[in-house]
């Protein structure tokens, strides 16, 4: 065990890895069933180049990249498949550069066994489905430390531009791209002040990246107006030591697995590994320690209004394989103390996390590894079937129901104008900008909504098929309830008033987001009526 690994056998085990995910990823690219944020990337992604961009960084917020691949893919096929084959790739391109980034902090033998638990985790898998950017935002974070680390070894110009273009790739895959930047800059910094280091290279690629992510900066301040989002006093403070704790505790168990008897032994090979590399590579332990805290620092100082939520275990996905290189390095050296034997005590350990990694998976997630109920999957299509063959190109809808996009993959005249949740900005922004007069306002209400992006499909398969008042139509298909006014709405206000009727409709049938949407419709009105 005191003999590193060898090039040949660790190349092996990483491509094996990778395999091992693009096989799961492929046969589960569909198991969990579509999603609204993926309706949203598709409809968005597929605007003209200029709307994209003006919509994603002028009106969203947000970084930018996962939106000009998905207007890439749609060129060639608008589906949810080239959607999610996006995540696939970025997920299974993750694992090698994740590899050597592990391997360069910690060893060949400890990057292996890393490897293996970034593969096997829940949140590689399941957002290797997920047709959003977290996929791709894990990819840019690692090559982006792992350039950073290539070129403070070797400080060409060469080098530092790769650093530098890699650093900008985070920024422009997600708004936490930030704290990727503020990680490396503090990183640097820290190594300047324990040895001599020609910080001029470093300076000037951080001057060309924060200039040339300027639309990225004023993009992320358009989202953090819309959620309420800043530093210092007001709103809801995520902040403070024990709120962070807290989510740093179930962002880590969401890492390996939760289960509280094994995420303590986990935490403890972690902390293990951490002193391990503190006494034999200090710039390596160094940068892990920065990878925790500074993100820790951040979030203790920001203040988060109530629509945005808390951060969910996606937002620090970047932290994934240096929480695995601690791990690993730990069970390395606890291993190590079996002697002769230790390099199958060492197989049998990490055989063992994997397979705890897909039981977290397989309870967090069934349906990523079970597949959608066949019901629910059934009445899905059919919803889908019906909105294709009725609808009409002016219809207004409400929020990027998967329905809609299931009903626009068959040919429906679908999409041009959709409101969205959650958001009375937004909503009424949307509502304004509409052509005018505004067509039939559609709506669906869907009884097996779960309230988190990673929720189980519940077991409510059935809904009632009941009206918000005469004058809607109504159909039923399993768990959903589509709602359409029989007339168009012609103005915001009418459009308005009927979503409330709808919502209220949705609280009655105990539909999970018809409270929140309620809510914003109710916002969105009353600030129409106070621009009258």
């Amino acid at each position: 065990m005191d003999v590193e690994l060898a090039r040949r056998p660790f190349v092996f085990g990483v491509a094996a890895a990778a395999i091992g995910v693009a096989a799961f990823l492929g046969a589960r690219l569909h198991a969990w069933p579509p999603h609204e944020d993926e309706t949203l990337a598709l409809f968005v992604g597929s605007e003209p180049l200029g709307t994209l961009f003006g919509t994603v960084l002028g009106e969203r917020g947000g970084a930018p990249l996962h939106f000009l691949l998905v207007h890439v893919a749609a060129g060639f096929s608008p589906t949810l498949t080239s959607l999610r084959l996006i995540s696939a790739i970025f997920a299974v391109a993750s694992i090698p550069v994740c590899a050597a980034l592990a391997a360069r902090l910690a060893g060949r033998r400890a990057g292996l066994v890393a490897t293996v638990l970034v593969a096997a985790s829940w949140v590689t898998l399941f957002h290797g489905v997920y047709g959003r950017m977290y996929s791709l935002f894990l990819f840019t974070s690692a090559l982006a430390f792992l350039t950073l680390l290539r070129a403070l070894e070797r400080p060409t110009a060469g080098r530092w531009a790769l650093c530098g273009a890699a650093a900008y790739l985070a920024l422009a895959s997600h708004q936490y791209g930030a704290f990727v930047l503020a990680i490396e800059v503090a990183y640097v910094a820290a190594l300047r002040l324990r040895r001599p280091l020609p910080v001029l290279p470093a300076l000037v690629t951080l001057a060309v990246v924060v200039v040339a992510a300027l639309p990225m900066w004023r993009s992320n301040l358009v989202l953090a107006s819309r959620f309420d989002v800043g530093v210092g006093g007001g709103g809801t403070q995520l902040g403070g030591p024990l709120p962070v704790l807290g989510y740093y505790h179930n962002t880590l168990a969401d890492f390996v697995a939760g289960w509280t008897g094994l995420f303590a032994a986990v935490c403890a090979l972690a902390a293990l590994g951490l002193i391990v590399l503190a006494r034999s590579a200090r710039p390596a332990a160094l940068l892990l320690g920065l990878v925790l805290a500074v993100p820790a620092a951040g979030l203790s100082l920001a203040h988060v209004g109530g629509s945005a939520g808390t951060p969910e275990t996606r937002h620090l996905i970047f932290a994934l394989p240096f929480f695995a290189t601690l791990v690993a390095t730990g069970l390395v050296r606890v291993a190590r103390a079996a002697g002769r034997p230790a390099p199958a005590v060492l197989a049998a350990a990490v055989a063992a996390l994997a397979a705890a990694e897909i039981g977290w998976g397989l309870e967090s997630t069934p349906t990523l590894y079970r597949g959608e109920p066949p019901r629910r999957e059934q009445a899905r299509e059919a919803a889908a079937d019906w909105l294709a063959s009725t609808s009409l190109p002016d219809d207004v809808l409400f929020a990027y129901d998967p329905l809609y996009l299931g009903a626009r993959e068959r040919g429906a005249p679908i999409g041009d104008v959709v409101v969205p949740r959650a958001d009375p900005k937004l909503a009424l922004e949307a509502l304004l900008a509409a052509p005018k007069p505004l067509g039939r306002g559609v709506w669906v209400l869907d009884a097996s909504d779960g309230s988190r992006i990673v929720s189980n499909t519940s077991t409510r398969l059935e809904i009632p098929d009941r009206s918000p008042g005469s004058g809607f139509e109504t159909r039923v298909f399993g768990p959903f309830l589509i709602v359409r006014t029989i007339e168009p709405t012609v103005t915001p206000l009418r459009f308005l008033l009927r979503t409330i009727d709808v919502q209220r409709l949705g609280r009655a049938l105990w539909v999970g987001p018809s409270e929140l949407n309620e809510q914003t419709a109710r916002i969105a009105l009353a600030r129409l009526e106070g621009r009258a």
